[in-house]
């Protein structure tokens, strides 16, 4: 699952440039047949709009949402795109500048406001973005843009027209959300986002929005938290990404990562500080486990610890004889991973990317074992008795049990990360196969699958060809694990149609067909299809 192929051309900049949205679909130019099941429509999300007239945005999670689609219909296929008219964007336009603070730039007060109403905005508080770049995912019949803040921005995914934006803040105690919520085969959604706890300090609530309501209310006014995890730090939340969830519990990875909320509190008012300048690591803490179950909530009071990672991404997450098997993408060591993604890192020429790289935490697809049956004299014995893992945890002398994992796949430097599975067979449950996009030195260039019981791999690659995350399509007439395609957005800078939809066979990787289009795209992070 290595990269064959460098990139001394350069070629990936073209993934992080500005490009214009489209007026009207257009068509695309197919070669290979469209299977017939793909009936509906690809959606992803990235970054559209890096400057703002002379103002860059610096960080890979700043430039403004921009909202792609495919449609698939009778064999043919049409791609557009558009701005998601957030406040971030439409002030940005408006004003022709860097008007509210993004991931990685600082947001400079009105040049034309005096002194005076200067002093007093910074008593109103941070305006948080809502600049929805990270992914779209269905709340009820509706379908909602999201970043990792309060705010939710919800989207008319046929015409792509920005309808409202909606704080969650209304709703639940959450101050943000992630975007990678776990959603149910009947339309129930989870998230998790730190909140204040007991007592003024800090911990994590998961969150529950029920599906479509017979009423045809809004499901996000029903919203309730079930579980609160307890963070480690009073006053410095981990920084969560997304979660793991089996059929009766969730597994919540509290790593080193650490938002430090006094710095991000008063800083940002008075130095010119962004979100990244408010992350520190925490070098002695290692990685926490947290377990709760799931109806009824209740968080299960066990000190599960391993070595230092970072982690962005759960694959999946199931139960299995009395443990919970949780597998995970994870950054060896307690720095974060975000220090590596800033834009000028990522447009540099080839050696120096590759440079930057040696420098950073190590990828590593991981499986930890939790055991869910302990007994305080079981202490210096593995736990784990599962025949197909080397997996362990071991209980320690004061009572905390040490994980450590078994490695699924590493390579130096290439990452196999965004993942995705088949989700709606085997999303909670004990599962085969996982799908993602290649990093090669942080540059996108291959598809990967990964067999996960016998660490089988597969790779799809091309010279110069920057995909991105796999989504994977069951074919409803299958019956394996990996009967379906994975869709994934290609850019080939040299082509002369430079952007195309790949769409592989899930079995082995092989090519089915491809829907080319005569523009580029930028980079995308998450999507859906839409059937």
């Amino acid at each position: 699952m290595v990269s064959r192929f460098e990139h001394p051309a350069g070629g990936y900049k073209k993934i992080f440039e500005t490009c214009e949205e489209l007026a009207e679909p257009i068509p695309a130019t197919v070669t290979g047949r469209i299977p017939s099941f793909l009936r509906g429509s690809l959606l992803r999300l990235g970054p559209g709009l890096f400057e703002v007239g002379d103002e860059p945005f610096y960080h890979l999670f700043d430039g403004q949402a921009l909202m792609h689609k495919f449609d698939f219909k009778n064999g043919q296929v049409t791609y557009v795109r558009k701005f998601v008219k957030t406040d971030a964007y439409v002030r940005a336009i408006t004003e022709k500048r860097v008007v509210i603070t993004e991931f990685g730039t600082f947001a400079y007060p009105d040049p034309c406001k005096n002194i005076f109403s200067r002093f007093f905005s910074y008593f109103k508080g941070v305006e948080v973005t809502d600049n929805c770049l990270v992914n779209v995912y269905p709340i009820g019949e509706d379908f909602y843009a999201v970043t990792e803040t309060n705010y939710l921005t919800k989207v008319n995914t046929d015409t792509l027209e920005t309808l409202k934006k909606v704080d969650m803040c209304n709703y639940v105690n959450i101050n943000g959300m992630t975007a990678h919520p776990h959603i149910e085969r009947d339309g129930t959604v989870y998230n998790i986002g730190n909140c204040m706890g007991k007592g003024a300090s800090l911990a994590y609530n998961i969150v529950k929005i029920p599906p479509t309501q017979k009423d045809k209310s809004d499901p996000i006014e029903k919203s309730k938290v079930v579980v609160q995890f307890p963070s480690a730090e009073r006053f410095k939340p981990a920084y969560v990404h997304s979660f793991g969830m089996s059929d009766n519990y969730f597994v919540f990875v509290e790593t080193p990562v650490k938002i430090n909320l006094l710095k991000f509190l008063s800083a940002w008012s008075i130095r010119g500080s962004n979100y990244m300048d408010c992350f520190e690591s925490n070098e002695s803490q290692g990685t926490l486990f947290h377990i709760a179950k799931k109806d009824p909530g209740e968080y299960i009071d066990h000190k599960f610890k391993g070595a230092a990672i970072g982690m962005f991404h759960h694959i999946n997450t199931y139960e299995d004889q009395g443990f919970i098997v949780t597998d995970v993408c994870g950054w060896k060591g307690f720095e974060f991973v975000y220090n590596y993604l800033w834009l000028a890192n990522l447009r540099a020429n080839w050696e120096e990317v590759k440079k930057a790289a040696m420098m950073a935490p190590q990828p590593e697809v991981r499986r930890y074992v939790i055991p869910l049956d302990i007994h305080k004299e079981e202490q210096g014995k593995n736990l784990v008795s599962l025949p197909y893992t080397t997996a362990t945890a071991v209980m320690n002398a004061d009572g905390t049990i040490w994980l450590e994992p078994e490695v699924l796949f590493s390579g130096p430097r290439q990452a196999f990360e965004f993942p995705q599975i088949n989700y709606g067979k085997y999303g909670g449950k004990n599962y085969t196969y996982a799908y993602a996009l290649g990093l090669n030195h942080f540059i996108p260039d291959r598809i990967c699958k990964l067999n996960v019981r016998t660490k089988e791999t597969w790779v799809w690659q091309e010279p110069d060809s920057y995909p991105s995350e796999p989504l994977f399509v069951q074919n409803p007439d299958g019956v394996d694990e990996d009967d379906g395609v994975l869709l994934t957005i290609v850019v080939a800078p040299g082509a002369q149609r430079p952007g195309y939809l790949l769409i592989l066979n899930a079995k082995d990787l092989s090519e089915i067909a491809r829907a080319e289009v005569e523009c580029t795209m930028p980079v995308t992070f998450h999507g859906m299809y839409k059937p």
